[in-house]
């Protein structure tokens, strides 16, 4: 597949996770009568994954994370000169999504930009948790999806079921951390909406690149022993 095809399908791909899991948030969340609270939201991201996996999973691999990136290439997986140019184009495709989310978003009377999805820890988590609650969820999570994405893609794996073990696995995490840090384990989905926000958007920022490709990292390395049948 030639590699302008790959970095095209990342960058649609990331652009509708960021426009479709956060717009869920931002536009339907918002409205306790839609009543999809954090459920739906979880489900929402889940949901990205899954149809993006089955759309253009044959043609880049469907990423759309730098930290999965990171985690299949030290999973000996992907190859080290796509990495950069991966990451590249899911960053400006989450940006992308939050730009467009944006434009849907301000288009209501008495819009008001609020936190609009974006992650954070200390006072900006929904439930009021810490930097290092944050940053621990940050790396368990990121490393347990990772782990989820090299095994349900093994060739071992039952062919044709991973985008539904993705796609579940991201809800489940989802579910599990809102309320810690409003659910990164993606550098590139959070930056998208920080850029939106500024301020201590951007300042919290950091968490969300090191805690995930900390934790990929950690899944590439140990997926690549334990599915060794050595």
């Amino acid at each position: 597949m030639p590699m302008s095809k790959k970095l095209a399908a990342e960058f649609i791909g990331t652009f509708w996770l960021v426009l479709g899991g956060c717009g869920s948030a931002v536009l339907a969340a918002a409205f306790p009568e839609l009543g999809i609270g954090f459920a739906g939201v979880a489900l929402a991201f889940g949901l990205t994954v899954l149809t993006m996996a089955y759309a253009i999973g044959h043609i880049s691999g469907c990423h759309l994370n730098p930290a999965v990136t990171l985690g299949l290439w030290a999973g000996g997986r992907h190859p080290v000169g796509e990495v950069v140019p991966y990451i590249v184009v899911q960053v400006l495709g989450a940006i992308a999504g939050a730009f467009m989310l944006y434009m849907i978003a301000s288009g209501k009377p008495g819009f008001e930009l609020g936190g609009f999805a974006s992650n954070g820890y200390g006072e900006h988590s929904p439930g009021g948790y810490s930097l290092a609650s944050g940053f621990l969820t940050e790396v368990v999570m990121t490393l347990m999806f990772v782990l989820i994405i090299l095994g349900a893609t093994d060739k071992r794996a039952p062919a044709g079921f991973a985008p539904i073990a993705i796609g579940l696995a991201l809800t489940l995490i989802h579910l599990i951390s809102i309320p810690v840090t409003n659910t990164s384990v993606n550098p590139a989905r959070s930056t998208g909406p920080a850029l939106i926000v500024g301020g201590w958007a951007l300042a919290q920022l950091w968490l969300f690149w090191v805690g995930p490709i900390f934790g990929a990292l950690i899944a590439g390395y140990v997926y690549r022993w334990l599915g060794s049948s050595k």
